[in-house]
């Protein structure tokens, strides 16, 4: 399996909706445009609602990763408003 390659990362697994997108979205915030993000949140809502969140603020979706332990890895690369 390729790596994907970082410039941060943020874990939000000790989170709760909202505050997992929040979190995420400060995070994207910190970074250079087309740096890359990989952000860890729980199964359940956060994986449901912070990809559709990030992806509805313009970044792009790399990749989503099930880290089989009850926990994903979302990979974003950021994208500036224009």
């Amino acid at each position: 399996m390729e790596e994907i390659h970082f410039d941060a990362q943020v874990d939000i697994t000790d989170k709760v909706c909202p505050l997992t997108f929040v979190k995420a979205k400060v995070s994207l915030e910190e970074l250079e445009e087309g740096e890359v993000l990989a952000i860890r949140m729980n199964d359940g809502e956060p994986v449901q609602n912070v990809p559709r969140s990030i992806k509805e603020e313009g970044h792009r979706i790399l990749k989503l990763v099930d880290n089989e332990d009850g926990t994903y890895t979302l990979y974003v690369r950021k994208v500036e408003e224009e």
